[in-house]
């Protein structure tokens, strides 16, 4: 078996170089030839990434968190080429979802040498000509995003923490126009999730009951609340029992546009552009290196 290994050394507040040196070795130990890549940045990374695809690795592998399995994706999505995950980043939504080992990279290097392959669904944005494979979000969340993006200190969670403290005393529900499969629904929100999976942002589950290959997408809009009852609410998120609240509407389509004026949307915690932006999953758009027990496909 040949792969090709991209990772973010400094994901995991460092600790994924660590992880980079045992993945490899347990990778080699199993008879897996292993060629890393490594970029200057995320264009060359990802150049590096098509590049492997086009010359018939037998798998991309990313290692790191949620950041670096959006890069690969990009790679793979669309090909026969199977992705697999050593998860060891602060946030790994995409292979928790999944059931993937996380921060166990010893495990993780197995799933990917054992080979079993599932197929799911990936979101296509246009006109951006990019995927993802988890969450897009716009409204609050991506105006936190901006914030925390801009800040030097502190690192990790609690950087989105302060930039939610700095935003939500002047934030003011925003005019979304949103169409699912053609139906255009117009509508003040305080945010607008589109889910492929179930969670992002390092475990909130934001659509809870999303099923990532199931054709579908799973829609999460809030409506306007008060600032007291958003900071009541908003914790609820982490366990997936927010869609109980009165201001909180779920609806599925295959395709959805988003627009709204001044709006930037996020997906899988990166950075894409301002609205408008239109989400259409792609049923069986990516293999996916599983761990045995779960649904797959086939074995190398």
């Amino acid at each position: 078996m040949r792969i090709a290994l991209v990772a973010n050394p400094t994901a995991g507040k460092g600790t994924a170089r660590a992880a980079m040196s045992i993945a490899v070795a347990r990778l080699r130990e199993r008879d897996v030839d292993v060629t890393e890549l490594v970029g200057r940045d995320g264009d060359e990374a990802l150049e590096l990434c098509r590049q492997a695809v086009a010359d018939g690795t037998d798998a991309l592998v990313a290692l790191g968190g949620d950041g670096m399995a959006h890069l690969a994706l990009q790679a793979v999505a669309g090909t026969f080429t199977p992705l697999g995950i050593v998860a060891a980043g602060t946030g790994n939504d995409l292979a928790t979802h999944l059931g993937l080992p996380v921060r166990n990279p010893v495990a993780a290097a197995d799933v990917v040498a054992d080979g079993h392959t599932r197929t799911i669904d990936s979101v296509r944005l246009t006109p951006l000509d990019r995927w993802f494979g988890c969450v897009l979000g716009a409204g609050f969340d991506s105006v936190v995003n901006e914030r925390a993006n801009l800040m030097r200190w502190p690192k990790g969670p609690q950087r989105y923490n302060l930039a939610i403290a700095a935003e939500l005393p002047r934030f003011r529900p925003m005019p979304f126009r949103l169409t699912l499969d053609g139906e255009v629904w117009e509508t003040e929100a305080m945010l607008v999730a589109v889910g492929n999976a179930s969670s992002y942002g390092a475990g909130m589950k934001v659509t809870p009951d999303a099923q990532i290959d199931d054709g579908l997408l799973d829609v999460f809009v809030l409506g306007p609340v008060g600032k007291v009852d958003f900071l009541r609410t908003f914790p609820r998120v982490f366990k997936g029992t927010h869609l109980s609240h009165p201001a909180a509407t779920l609806r599925r389509a295959r395709v959805v546009t988003l627009d709204a004026p001044g709006v930037v949307a996020y997906a899988d915690g990166e950075r894409m552009s301002a609205l408008p932006l239109t989400c259409e999953c792609v049923p069986g758009a990516v293999r996916m290196l599983v761990p045995a027990a779960g649904p797959r496909e086939e074995v190398r």
